[in-house]
C-alpha cells in the first residue's frame, strides 16, 4: 500500500472500514435467530456488539477527519459482493468459517496495511482505534476457533472466502471525499 497523506484520503479508508463493520454486524444479527446451536447465537451476540462498538469509533474518527459523524463509503464493488456472499452462509459451520477464517482474517491485514501507509503522528487516533478494532477481531477468531472444536464444526468456506478477499486490492472505492 502506498503512503497514504490527505485527510481526505484518510477520511475514505476509515468511513470504509466503518462501513464493512456495519455488515458485519448486520450479518451476525441476521445469522442469530436462525443459527441452532445456542453457543454459536451467544458467540454472536457477542460479536454484534463488537461490531457495532468498531463502526462507533470509526464514525466518531471522521467527523475528526471533516467529515460528518458515522459518515460511512461502500467498499469496492468485488469486496461488497464477498461481504454478500459469507452473508449468505446458510449453516452454522459455513457462517462462523466464512466470517471467522475467510473474511477477517484479511480485513485485519488490511487495517495493518493501513497504519503501515499513514502517518503515525498526525493519524495516531485512528491507528489507536484500528489497534483496538485489530485486538477485538483477532479475539472473536480465538473464540470463533474455540466453538468450532467445541461443536467439531469444520467447513471449506471460510477458505473460499479468504481467497477471494486476498484476490481483491483495495476495498476503498475511488470516490472523493467532499
Amino acid at each position: 500500500m502506498r503512503k497514504i497523506t490527505a485527510v481526505s484520503e484518510r477520511c475514505r479508508n476509515i468511513a470504509t472500514f466503518r462501513h464493512i463493520s456495519v455488515k458485519l454486524m448486520e450479518t451476525a444479527a441476521r445469522w442469530t435467530p436462525t443459527t441452532p446451536e445456542m453457543e454459536a447465537k451467544v458467540m454472536f451476540g457477542r460479536h454484534i456488539w463488537d461490531f457495532a462498538q468498531m463502526a462507533d469509533w470509526l464514525g466518531k474518527r471522521t467527523f475528526e477527519l471533516r467529515q460528518p459523524e458515522h459518515y460511512t463509503l461502500r467498499p469496492v464493488d468485488a469486496y461488497d459482493a464477498l461481504l454478500q456472499e459469507a452473508a449468505q452462509a446458510v449453516s452454522t459451520a459455513d457462517r462462523i468459517s466464512a466470517l471467522y477464517d475467510g473474511v477477517l482474517p484479511g480485513l485485519i491485514e488490511r487495517y495493518r496495511s493501513y497504519v503501515a501507509a499513514t502517518d503515525p503522528i498526525l493519524d495516531e487516533p485512528s491507528i489507536v482505534i484500528i489497534d483496538r478494532i485489530v485486538r477485538e477481531l483477532e479475539r472473536q477468531r480465538v473464540e470463533a476457533a474455540e466453538l468450532q472444536r467445541e461443536l467439531k464444526l469444520g467447513a471449506d468456506m471460510g477458505a473460499v472466502i479468504a481467497a477471494r478477499e486476498h484476490a481483491i486490492g483495495s476495498v476503498v472505492a475511488d470516490q472523493q471525499v467532499q
